[in-house]
């Protein structure tokens, strides 16, 4: 069976775990905030980071810090590893009862280059889940192409 490793990071209360469990229907609705303990220490990162397969970064766009924070994650998650771009998915995570602007987000370079999506569970949920579902297929393909070159490499 094959394994893929993704991540997802992002600034606090930026909706990592209502999206991580939403994707792995792991709960249906959107609860109440409830705080999370996720690594806050960047000497696990390092460790965190082997062998994944992928970035999905998760930010509040309401937030300005968070447009500004996210790209460090980006620095620190995918040109460090390094992760092609396709590698990485931004999900712009609107809260239940934001205003949910999807028009005017200006992302700065290099982000402004990803793959971005707006996720609003309230609206339209099940095209968040597709978006995820097309993103896990890519990362798939990717890992598939790699172990067939990998492969290749070997025989000849």
């Amino acid at each position: 069976m094959l394994k893929a490793k993704v991540l997802l990071v992002g600034p606090r209360e930026s909706g990592k775990s209502v999206l991580a469990n939403f994707v792995s229907e792991s709960i249906e609705g959107i609860g109440s905030y409830s705080p999370t303990q996720g690594v806050r220490f960047e000497t696990c990162w390092p460790a965190l980071m082997k062998d994944s397969h992928g970035v999905i970064i998760i930010f509040n766009p309401d937030l300005p810090s968070h447009l500004k924070e996210i790209e460090m994650w980006y620095s620190c998650f995918v040109q460090q590893q390094p992760l092609l771009d396709s590698q990485c998915l931004l999900v712009a995570h609107h809260k239940p009862g934001s205003a949910g602007d999807t028009e005017n987000l200006s992302l700065a370079y290099p982000l402004s280059k990803l793959k971005l999506i707006h996720s609003n569970l309230e609206e339209d949920p099940e095209d968040v889940r597709m978006e995820f579902m097309k993103y896990f297929r890519s990362i798939i393909t990717l890992i598939n192409e790699s172990r067939e070159r990998e492969e290749m490499s070997i025989i000849s």
